[in-house]
């Protein structure tokens, strides 16, 4: 009796970005049906059943940075205002009907797994996500974020975050939100914890220049903000040193770290994070530097370290979509010197090792599963301005 041999989708395309080495012209990746790869063929197969596009094929995509929940946001707050007034606007509007914001969040979704993500490192305040997160075909990190500059209150709010955690199912961590919203005595606790729980880090990095003012000389738009919510902060010291420079040795030595935004990071920041750790990672999402501050990062300045480069989107609340591609264009359009491959890893392989998801995801490798997409009107070796993305598996 004649066995039927097992369908095996093929792609071809003008290039395969693997990421790792050069691209692959012409070649062919053989998946099974639930999207394995099981093969890559540098010489272009005669078979009849390749699918053959033109373009790039490229691993689906890893957003470092995201907030799902605030997706009911989109298009509610105005462009190029500042941090403050921006956080001032998302306090303000963030509690909506739970309703709409459990539409907009599955819209959000939806909308990211079409634009060829695979994964997503997100961030969570409340329990709104569990469910869509459970049922997605993206695979998330949740970032449960901490906020609180009162240390009277460190306690209570770590215990709330534990609390928290226990809603979401997948890979989950406690990390802090930035350096200007976290007290010394809730770093102390989280340092604690993270002694004898394996707890992946992340943390909003000078976004604005206020935020260096802050800890330098307790000036800046940032006592406006306290002023606004009510906090006193009388006993803040300013440490003569750059939020970052002043942060970094409360944050534990023994996790990875990602440092998200870097908007306004300097030369001498990155070389003492460098000397600090070479687990420290950074995440660049550069629509929503253009939304919020106008204003991009100076990549060309993290360029010369070898360091693990991210990208994320950032939420709809400061972007006008959650689409990878947009934000590799928006910096191969600032930044000349950087080449397709370089933002590619960024958006993929960086992402996935980062998030301990690289045993899977991240590149085109045998014996993983990490999505294919392609990358239409490709030419010359990078994306055009009529690039798309198209989901194949």
């Amino acid at each position: 009796m004649h066995q039927l041999q097992p369908y095996m989708p093929k792609f071809t395309a003008d290039y395969i970005y693997t990421p790792k080495g050069s691209p692959l012209p012409n070649a062919v990746v053989v998946t099974d049906n639930e999207g394995k790869i099981l093969s890559i063929n540098r010489h272009n197969d005669t078979d009849g059943d390749v699918q053959r596009l033109k373009g790039a094929i490229v691993p689906g995509f890893i957003n470092a940075h995201c907030h799902l929940e605030l997706s009911h946001l989109h298009q509610q707050i105005p462009q190029g205002e500042g941090l403050i007034a921006f956080v001032k606007n998302v306090l303000a509007l963030r509690n909506i009907d739970e309703e709409a914001q459990l539409q907009a969040a599955e819209t959000a979704d939806k909308l990211m797994y079409q634009n060829g993500i695979v994964a997503v490192g997100d961030i969570s305040n409340t329990a709104l996500t569990t469910q869509i997160k459970a049922q997605s075909n993206i695979k998330y990190h949740t970032f449960v974020e901490m906020l609180g500059f009162d240390d009277g209150k460190a306690e209570t709010i770590f215990a709330n975050a534990l609390r928290l955690q226990s809603n979401f199912s997948g890979q989950t961590s406690l990390v802090p939100h930035a350096s200007y919203t976290v007290s010394k005595t809730l770093f102390a606790l989280l340092n604690t914890y993270c002694q004898t729980n394996a707890n992946l880090l992340t943390i909003h990095n000078q976004e604005s220049p206020q935020e260096n003012l802050l800890y330098q000389n307790k000036t800046g738009s940032f006592l406006d903000l306290y002023h606004y919510l009510g906090i006193n902060i009388d006993s803040f010291e300013p440490q003569n040193k750059t939020s970052l420079a002043t942060i970094l040795p409360l944050l534990p030595t023994q996790q990875k770290k990602l440092l998200v935004h870097n908007t306004f990071t300097n030369i001498a920041d990155i070389a003492l994070a460098n000397k600090i750790s070479d687990e420290i990672y950074w995440c660049f999402c550069p629509n929503a530097n253009l939304y919020i501050e106008n204003q991009l990062p100076p990549i060309p300045q993290f360029l010369d370290n070898n360091f693990n480069l991210t990208l994320g989107t950032d939420s709809l609340a400061s972007n006008h979509t959650l689409c990878m591609l947009t934000e590799m264009r928006t910096l191969l359009k600032h930044f000349t010197n950087l080449t397709f491959a370089q933002v590619l890893q960024w958006a993929t392989l960086n992402g996935a090792q980062f998030l301990g998801f690289d045993d899977n995801l991240g590149s085109i490798t045998v014996g993983k599963k990490p999505g294919l997409n392609l990358i239409t009107n490709f030419s010359n070796g990078s994306i055009t301005p009529q690039s798309e993305v198209v989901k194949l598996i």
